[in-house]
């Protein structure tokens, strides 16, 4: 044998595929179908009433059930989409952050009903809520409740669900809304330590070796994956540095830094949607080519995320692509390939000395929880940047704004246009099964547990046994986060909007687009005033953003209040700020029911102006859309936002017969 191969194989990482939708059962039949075809963990996907806390009979959850993951109200919804999977051998994966203590409750329940013991239970729920205020908007209560959620659940893990990780800091939704490699590993470090620095309040010194050893990270790896192979390793250095220095553990297993990875979906193209799948075979690259620095787990997305709801056989593909790399290739034949090497070591400590000038500056505002309107603000223009290089044409994006020229995909001419749709009658459904479970179930055992729940939430008692005493009688997730609401309050999220800086006076097309604002504003007798808004539970506002920040940029006065918002709401905002267009972002698949809803409270509140689309939104859309009264619809494959700016002017001078420099 060879010195410079491995004695014996590495075993391969565990291999998940994300995945849930329409109901409990249907899921479960996706789950039993994805084991058999050789994943081997489970990994959750919530729809967004469930992750956000509300029952899908509840208003905001309108358009929402079953569309970017499995509806669960109840314990008997994981009992349904549990049913057959060994919960005691079974590694299972939930990405759930605000519910997180909820989630992990019913499964416990369910386990027990199922006799098994909770001391047995394997798997990782997210739990990381610092992310959900700087990205991905999942959030429930605010900050500091929070973080004492994921205290008493760590603390309770760590003693009675000791294989559990109760937490993945969760540093791929910070590149998602555009973090650089420093910001991303950056700010994942600040929050993993403002957690561990919650929980150390919680649990006896003499256990934070173990707290410690069962913190994992959730992490992205975009496509230059040499570069995020080394962010990888940078943060490895980090974790451990932290662990000795700040929390005094020594025992080498504890400092072990421990990740799983979904590869990047920003960069993943609706033009040419088939080039998505070598750079997903690159990203994954980045997480497995080099041995010290390999990642425990891997789920990878489908070619076709920029379009909509992948398919079964979408997701399979994206297994086969893991299963081919674990099992084709000599990858996990060697040691540590990098080890030695003068450009990864040189990249590492690169990394690293911006890492630890960047988490100075969090720890200068007090620390991540204290440093979330910094840290979004600074996000909101690192995202910025990157689309003003791919809009210039210094980033490259093939498909996308270089090699444009293509043939027709194979792969969208299906009858379903390449994607799964969720049948609209689910919702209806999963309505009409959360009131059959109400009136089926022992009130008076759930009034009592729910009391008991909310005396434990006013105190500083750890609030795990009180709320799997609540799934066990058969609470729901709605009433279980109604009374956490009144416990805690709610809270609204920084935009990072007002925080970001100025444009460069150097670009001179937005230069012409502002311009054009102020000819039309002159028309107008007054400044052109945008409202963007986000109805419904999508949290992805990475893009509502952009655009809110370019309109600012072009001269517009533009109204954004962030994300959740009823049409209602929108319309009631566009009527009261008197604004002259209304553009409205959803990635959640949510718009054909929500757009309709906006534009009829707009018209019934007398306001009459263009209403513009942007999203994930399929072709066969669009018309649907334009039929209920929309404008415009924008998809990922409409990059130039300064392009958008201008076609918006254009739109609001017609709609106000005002000349534009074109007419």
């Amino acid at each position: 044998m060879s010195e410079h191969r491995l004695p014996e194989r590495d075993r391969p990482w565990m291999m998940r595929t994300y995945a849930g939708h329409s109901t409990a059962k249907a899921s479960n039949a996706l789950y039993r179908s994805n084991l058999a075809k050789g994943q081997t963990g489970l990994s959750v996907a919530f729809d967004l009433p469930t992750q956000t806390g509300y029952d899908p009979d509840h208003e905001l959850a309108r358009g929402e059930v079953g569309k970017v993951g499995v509806p669960v109200a109840h314990k008997g919804d994981m009992h349904a989409l549990m049913d057959g999977i060994p919960l005691d051998e079974m590694n299972t994966s939930m990405t759930i952050n605000a519910t997180a203590a909820w989630l992990l409750a019913l499964y416990i329940v369910t386990a027990d009903e199922n006799d098994v013991d909770e001391s047995t239970l394997q798997g990782t729920t997210q739990n990381d809520i610092i992310k959900e205020f700087l990205a991905r908007g999942t959030y429930a209560f605010p900050p500091g409740p929070s973080m004492r959620l994921i205290a008493d659940m760590v603390a309770y893990t760590v003693e009675s669900v000791p294989k559990w990780n109760p937490i993945n800091i969760c540093s791929y939704h910070l590149q998602e809304a555009g973090a650089t490699p420093v910001q991303e590993i950056a700010f994942a470090m600040a929050n993993a330590a403002a957690v561990l620095d919650a929980v150390r309040e919680r649990v006896p010194q003499e256990l934070m070796g173990k707290v410690f050893g069962r913190i994992s990270f959730f992490v992205n790896a975009g496509v230059r994956f040499i570069e995020e192979h080394a962010k990888l390793r940078a943060m490895s250095v980090l974790w451990e540095e932290l662990g000795r220095e700040r929390y005094g553990v020594e025992d080498p297993k504890h400092l072990r830094f421990r990740y799983g990875v979904q590869v990047n979906s920003l960069g993943l193209t609706e033009s040419q949607p088939e080039n998505n799948v070598q750079r997903i075979v690159l990203e994954a690259l980045a997480v497995l080519m080099g041995r010290n620095a390999r990642a425990r787990a891997i789920q990878l997305p489908a070619w076709n995320e920029a379009l909509g709801l992948p398919r079964p056989w979408d997701q399979q593909w994206s297994l086969r692509i893991q299963q081919v790399l674990a099992y084709e290739t000599d990858i996990l034949e060697y040691p540590d390939i990098f080890e030695g090497s003068k450009v990864m070591d040189g990249l590492v400590e690169e990394l690293l000395e911006g890492a630890r000038a960047e988490m100075a500056v969090v720890a200068e505002h007090g620390g991540a929880v204290k440093a979330v309107d910094y840290m979004k603000a600074a996000l909101v223009d690192s995202h910025r940047e990157r689309l003003r290089r791919i809009e210039h044409g210094e980033q490259i994006v093939v498909g996308l704004n270089k090699y444009e020229d293509t043939e027709p995909s194979p792969l969208l001419q299906g009858a379903d246009g390449g994607i799964l749709t969720v049948d609209p009658e689910v919702e209806a459904q999963q309505r009409e099964a959360v009131a059959q479970w109400r009136a089926s179930r022992d009130q008076h055992a759930v009034d009592a547990a729910l009391a008991d729940l909310a005396q434990v939430a006013a105190g500083d008692e750890n609030i795990m046994p009180a709320t799997i005493a609540a799934a066990k009688a058969g609470a729901t997730t709605g009433e279980w986060s109604q009374t956490l609401r009144e416990a805690f309050g709610e809270f609204r999220a920084p935009t990072g909007v007002g925080e970001a800086a100025a444009a460069a006076s150097s670009d001179d097309e937005l230069a012409a687009v502002r311009e054009e604002v102020e000819r039309v504003s002159e028309g107008l007798g007054r400044t052109l005033k945008i409202l963007v808004g986000k109805p419904g539970l999508d949290g992805h506002s990475n893009g509502a953003e952009q655009i809110a920040v370019r309109a600012r940029d072009a001269g517009m006065d533009v109204v954004y209040d962030g994300i959740r918002l009823t049409p209602s709401q929108i319309a009631a905002s566009a009527l009261q700020e008197g604004v002259h267009v209304v553009g409205l972002s959803i990635l959640s698949g949510s718009h054909r029911e929500l757009i309709p809803s906006v534009v009829a409270a707009l018209k019934e509140r007398g306001v009459d102006v263009p209403v513009v689309v942007g999203g994930i939104i399929p072709e066969a859309d669009v018309e649907p859309l334009k039929a209920a009264g929309v404008a415009a619809v924008y998809t990922p494959k409409d990059f130039d936002i300064t392009k958008i700016m201008r076609d918006v002017v254009t739109l609001v001078a017609e709609r106000n017969g005002v000349a534009t420099a074109a007419a």
